[in-house]
């Protein structure tokens, strides 16, 4: 461990938001609010620490022991498409915490490490009352931070949605709000948006930690010529500097290191989410530096001999993804039918899939996203504030009296945007 038990010790005792330690009392893993994450990134400069989407057992081992390696203070996340009432992979949101708990404790994993529900999508009106029941059912099962997901919405109903379920989220916990869907190229967001959305949630005395913004990137296997827009990133994050809430990059599978080094250098990101890519090298698949899984000539992806799930469990996938007609981005639908299998496979097979994962991340953490030696600098942040509780990084400027029911639909109506075809928020 790099940093002082003692430190370590104290930031146990405190820094355990209070579901966790209900459900975990006699824990030694350090699972945290998200808000502590975001400081830590802060503290250091010029860092962003990954979000992993955590498909799998064996995805969720290989990051935590690479975080352990970097001494970076890390977040396990998992989205509503991936994990929520509709789920496509068997790591859920009432199951990613105790799992995250447990291989901490079994690891001797002793960097902080948020429980982070992505994308917690709403689409619709109907969506809000179900979310006010689903949400603290998610907090109750030890998830520590959130990301409400209503940038499928109008922009004023966006901000209505985020007005109407926070009452539901705990006041410690870490916060992400959304403006403008994951479409590529098409219906980037803009500083309007993303100030209509910030200003009026300020006004509300709420305040996001992440904000995430379509800014060019895509969600998935497939490279985009587009990418992350850095400059348009950037001058987004300059406007919001008032309400002092960082970035969340959505889709960093496809984007190249060194986009992902400006990333980090140069705009106000803290919080960077990997998905498919790790999914990918634990099933043992080529993948280039960007991420994107290998294809041959046929469009068959590159499975690599004796690295991730053994030949024989592979080509039993691609025989069940044959009769079902999935191809490409749809390979994600196997986490749900194939974990038990791939859990069952033998020890020695079971440490490669985790091997793998952990020697893609590591190089990340450290070199790409400026993540290393994180872990002290958010025990540091908990033991400043003396509570799991880190308070608001802003306060509140606006004028409550401007943004009430009616004046945010009226402001929302000025509002000139491109919103692009229907989006994606699958990570």
């Amino acid at each position: 461990m790099s940093g002082s038990q003692a430190d370590f010790d104290k930031a146990l005792t405190i820094g355990r938001p209070p579901n966790v330690v209900k459900l975990f009392p006699n824990s030694r893993a350090l699972l945290v609010s998200g808000k502590v994450i975001d400081r830590a990134m802060l503290a250091k400069g010029k860092a962003m620490t990954m979000a992993a989407n955590g498909r799998s057992h064996l995805v969720i081992r290989g990051v935590l022991m690479a975080a352990q390696r970097a001494n970076a203070a890390v977040i396990i996340e998992i989205a509503k498409s991936e994990g929520g009432a509709g789920a496509y992979c068997q790591v859920n949101y009432w199951n990613i915490a105790r799992q995250v708990d447990a291989l901490c404790n079994e690891l001797s994993i002793t960097v902080p490490v948020a429980i982070h529900a992505d994308h917690y999508g709403l689409k619709k009106d109907d969506d809000i009352e179900k979310a006010k029941v689903e949400i603290p059912s998610m907090f109750d099962a030890g998830i520590t931070s959130i990301a409400i997901d209503a940038s499928h919405m109008p922009d004023d109903k966006n901000l209505l949605a985020n007005l109407a379920l926070n009452p539901y989220i705990p006041k410690w916990a870490g916060l992400e709000t959304e403006v403008g869907e994951i479409k590529g190229k098409e219906g980037l967001s803009t500083s309007e948006e993303a100030l209509f959305l910030i200003q009026g949630l300020n006004a509300h005395s709420i305040f996001p930690d992440w904000i995430a913004l379509n800014n060019g990137t895509t969600h998935g296997i497939e490279a985009s010529s587009q990418g992350i827009q850095v400059e348009l990133t950037a001058d987004i994050h300059q406007k919001l500097m008032p309400y002092k809430i960082s970035g969340a990059q959505h889709g960093t599978s496809g984007n190249s290191s060194e986009r992902l080094r400006q990333i980090a250098d140069t705009t106000h990101t803290t919080k960077a989410n990997v998905a498919t890519a790790l999914q990918m090298l634990s099933w043992g698949v080529e993948v280039n530096d960007y991420g994107n899984a290998m294809m041959d000539d046929g469009g068959n992806f590159i499975k690599v001999k004796d690295e991730g799930m053994t030949d024989e469990l592979w080509h039993e996938i691609l025989a069940y993804a044959r009769d079902k007609d999935w191809k490409g981005g749809n390979f994600k639908k196997l986490n749900l039918p194939f974990e038990n299998k791939i859990m069952g496979q033998a020890k020695e097979v079971r440490e490669r899939m985790c091997k793998r994962v952990e020697e893609f991340v590591y190089p990340i953490l450290v070199d790409v996203f400026n993540a290393g030696g994180t872990a002290p600098l958010a025990i540091e942040e908990i033991l400043k504030a003396g509570s799991y509780d880190l308070g608001p990084k802003a306060d509140r400027i606006e004028d409550p009296a401007e943004w009430t029911d009616e004046k945010i639909k009226q402001k929302a109506a000025l509002i000139e945007s491109d919103k692009g075809p229907e989006g994606d928020f699958d990570d």
